[in-house]
């Protein structure tokens, strides 16, 4: 049985009571709406992660009739909102959201990225280093990953390659974070360290138009030249119109 499938039995089951047999009604216990609330957020996320927002709304506006202060329900529905570049109704949300969870790590790190996204760094630094500041939050590693890109986004090089160790202290195998320790290394000419975390990041992650520039720099300096013009290749064949592939050609 899938989960979706096990989620409508709850469901079912719940709103339909047990008044044929004399019993308490779940809905009118604490436990059957929360039971029903959780129920319909799981629903909710299931739909978005499909791709389909406009049928995540129905099950998480179901959530919040039994509960309008859910953190889980307000967040869920903050990344719909997210998702269709609603972007107060996100931000709105979200702040409900923050306001009855207590800061809850991850809808902090939630929206930090919705905040990055809209170029709003300074506040979206600030979202994740209040994130961050939990140290049982099992996303951690994503935290301080995006602390180092934000940091990297306003300026801040040397505490973005802070952050950016330790999200790969707590998660070696980060493909961004391993892409942007591999890009520092290489502009301050450390090529064995930046060689090793492009390594780490090939391993985990496909190939981007800057991965492959970076890629193609690197095996000049180390004179293979038979992978510099593969990822040449790659480049031109796969990312013909963008910044890199003429940046690339015009360093040949």
């Amino acid at each position: 049985m899938t989960l979706r499938a096990a989620l409508f039995l709850l469901l079912a089951s719940l709103l339909a009571g047990c008044v044929s047999t004399g019993k308490v009604n779940p809905m009118d216990t604490r436990k059957g709406r929360d039971q029903a609330r959780e129920a319909y957020v799981q629903l909710g996320l299931g739909y978005l992660q499909e791709g389909n927002s406009e049928r995540a709304k129905t099950p998480l506006r179901q959530a919040l009739d039994i509960d309008g202060s859910d953190p889980a329900a307000n967040a869920a529905l903050a990344l719909v909102f997210q998702v269709e570049g609603e972007n107060e109704l996100a931000e709105q949300h979200f702040r409900k959201a923050l306001s009855s969870s207590g800061n809850d790590a991850r809808i902090l790190n939630n929206y930090g990225s919705f905040l990055f996204e809209q170029k709003r760094y300074k506040e979206a630094y600030d979202m994740f280093l209040k994130s961050a500041a939990d140290p049982l939050y099992t996303e951690r590693s994503r935290v301080f990953e995006n602390l180092g890109i934000t940091a990297l986004a306003l300026g801040q090089r040397a505490e973005a390659g802070q952050y950016l160790e330790r999200s790969l202290r707590l998660n070696n195998k980060q493909p961004r974070a391993l892409l942007e320790m591999a890009e520092l290394s290489y502009e301050d000419r450390q090529y064995v360290p930046a060689r090793g975390y492009y390594e780490g990041f090939s391993q985990v992650s496909e190939q981007n138009a800057r991965s492959l520039l970076l890629g193609i720099r690197l095996a000049k300096v180390f004179q293979d030249k038979n992978k510099a013009a593969s990822f040449g290749l790659q480049l031109k064949r796969l990312y013909p119109g963008t910044p890199e592939y003429k940046q690339y050609l015009s360093e040949q």
